[in-house]
């Protein structure tokens, strides 16, 4: 009997409980589910799997779960899956992840070869089938002998047709603080008809470009921070354009902007005296001052914001000029207005989010050597509120390549991310099953 230790139960959890759950009865597994707050997997786990109180800085319980398991899969924040990783190490055990991998991570490939061990990361959605999606075309294009010109890639967790109903047409569906400070850290930087581009922070939400999917309308993509380590990761040397991004609705990224041009992003200083300020003081304090003007006037004239903008709707709409206490100590601007999103973006449990993807790729055609586009998409509709489209795509992934491994069907070594044709081929296919399939368009390019 095989023993799976799961550590982290939140929203991503779901689908990769119930994958595993489904086939542990077949393989003879026995899955354990670690987390500090174990109500989190009320309605997320079978009565056959172990269900602990985890707390992975208690190094004795940490080493013991560790040792006791044949692989370990996790869903913990990504800062923390060194500290597991190290102790996977200690008792050679494989490790497998649905974050980015990060330089720490990356130190270890060298002694989890020597073992002969396999830490998976970027197993989820972004990263993960953009991962595995585009390396399967790339792959293709060049086995055709075809010359690659062109990719651009997009990803957006947005809020499904019927559950938009607000002005910004969009809700939370995975981790509210990685929205509000997203696009932070240095300039998004990517390549261009073979030029370098750059675009920082303050001016990322007013470069945008519109992207049209059949059957669910338009979109805006606004700059990923850096394309250009996607040169390496999937193969690009010498490809002019590479370039990657995220999704949103239309007017969401002008909107934005607003918070971002004021400062209400910023999560490196703590303001005064939060727990008795209102919203409307919050907005004022990033304002100029004037013995008459209203907040609200002060804004729109700070901004250029037009009378008749369908920006005021959405302002308006988040509350933020109400005189409603915000009520946290010692709070960060960007953690200020994580509070008043919440409050507004939160999707409901009778709700639907939508993963959308989206790449293109244009390609020099080997025979008649004329320029030819190819795009792919997937959308992705959630059940509900609990049962996501994001929780979906990241969960099935991850649990589906636990399966390949533990079956024998996956027999890499090392530290790896799933751009190589052994991980993603069996997973796209598998997929498919659950209906998330990508839809495949080719014509010839404009020139």
């Amino acid at each position: 009997m095989k023993k799976i230790l799961i550590l982290g139960a939140g929203r991503s959890a779901t689908f990769l409980i119930k994958y595993l759950e489904k086939y542990a009865a077949v393989y003879q597994w026995m899955i354990t589910v670690g987390d500090k707050d174990v109500s989190l997997l009320k309605g997320k786990a079978q009565a056959q799997t172990r269900i602990i109180t985890f707390d992975l800085f208690n190094e004795v319980q940490r080493e013991e779960e560790i040792n006791n398991a044949d692989m370990v899969v996790s869903l913990l924040p990504a800062a923390l899956h060194p500290v597991v990783g190290r102790t996977c190490l200690k008792y050679n055990k494989s490790l497998f992840t649905a974050s980015y991998e990060s330089v720490e991570m990356k130190s270890m490939a060298a002694e989890v070869k020597e073992k002969g061990l396999l830490f998976l990361n970027e197993m989820g959605l972004d990263p993960g089938i953009d991962h595995m999606s585009a390396m399967r075309i790339i792959d293709r294009i060049k086995g055709e002998g075809h010359d690659l010109k062109s990719f651009e890639s997009f990803t957006g967790g947005l809020v499904a047709p019927g559950s938009d109903d607000n002005p910004w047409h969009y809700k939370f569906s995975w981790n509210p603080r990685n929205v509000v400070v997203a696009g932070q850290g240095g300039p998004a930087k990517f390549i261009q008809e073979g030029k370098y581009k750059y675009i920082p922070y303050n001016r990322l939400f007013r470069r945008t470009e519109l992207i049209d999917i059949e059957g669910y309308g338009r979109f805006e993509g606004y700059a990923n921070r850096d394309s250009l380590k996607y040169i390496d990761c999937y193969n690009l040397q010498g490809v002019p354009t590479v370039y990657r991004g995220t999704l949103r609705r239309p007017g969401y990224c002008k909107a934005w902007n607003v918070f971002v041009q004021l400062g209400l992003t910023d999560d490196t200083y703590e303001l005064d005296n939060t727990e008795e300020m209102t919203y409307r003081e919050y907005i004022n304090s990033f304002l100029y001052y004037h013995p008459a003007d209203s907040v609200k006037t002060k804004l729109f004239h700070y901004m250029h914001i037009d009378q008749d903008s369908d920006i005021i709707d959405k302002l308006e709409w988040l509350g933020i000029f109400e005189d409603k206490k915000i009520g946290l100590k010692k709070a960060t601007p960007a953690q200020v207005l994580e509070k008043i999103l919440r409050e507004k973006w939160q999707l409901m449990p009778e709700e639907k989010d939508m993963i959308v993807m989206w790449h293109k790729f244009i390609y020099e055609d080997k025979i008649t050597h004329q320029p030819v586009t190819l795009t792919s998409s997937l959308v992705s509709v959630g059940e509900n509120g609990i049962d996501t489209a994001m929780a979906k795509t990241v969960g099935l992934p991850l649990a589906i390549a636990t399966k390949l491994y533990l079956t024998g069907q996956l027999r890499l070594t090392g530290v790896h991310i799933p751009t190589i044709r052994e991980i993603y081929e069996p997973i796209l296919d598998e997929l498919r099953q659950y209906d998330i399939a990508f839809v495949e368009k080719e014509k010839e390019a404009l020139v």
